[in-house]
């Protein structure tokens, strides 16, 4: 566990650089909400981190723009379970997550051009069309 985030592959996020903060957790609940932290926020600077490469970290900044903070933070946060470790594994696994479909190279759209049997396809409907509607003229119109 302590090895590292594992994002994919190739890049695994050290632990070094993940901030984690665990704080109460809001909402209805008991004694036990008023009294635990079992809410886990961490957060993770992509600009500095050392397990990006250039073109990943560009892409990752690129892609998590509207969720970094102010201070280049990206920030995740999990509350679902009573348990902070399971919180922590919950925001590790979201984090992991986002940064791993951050990092997806699209693939480049290769534009195809259309068969010239299917123009002539479409131009003929369209003069079938047009001697149709001229066919159900009135002759007074002429």
């Amino acid at each position: 566990m302590n090895e590292g985030l594992r994002v994919n592959g190739r890049v695994t996020i050290p632990r070094n650089e993940l901030e984690v903060r665990a704080t109460r957790s809001g909402g209805p609940g008991g004694q036990h909400v008023n009294r635990s932290a079992t809410r886990v926020e961490i957060q993770w600077r992509p600009a500095t981190s050392r397990s990006l490469g250039d073109a990943d970290r560009a892409r990752v900044l690129e892609r998590l723009a509207s969720r970094l903070d102010s201070d280049g933070f990206v920030r995740v946060v999990a509350s679902d379970s009573r348990s902070q470790r399971q919180n922590r594994e919950a925001a590790e696994d979201r984090l992991s997550a986002l940064v791993r479909a951050a990092l997806v190279v699209p693939k480049r759209r290769v534009p195809t051009r259309t068969p010239r049997v299917a123009k002539e396809r479409r131009l003929a409907d369209k003069k079938r069309r047009s001697e149709q509607k001229r066919s159900r003229r009135s002759s007074i119109d002429e």
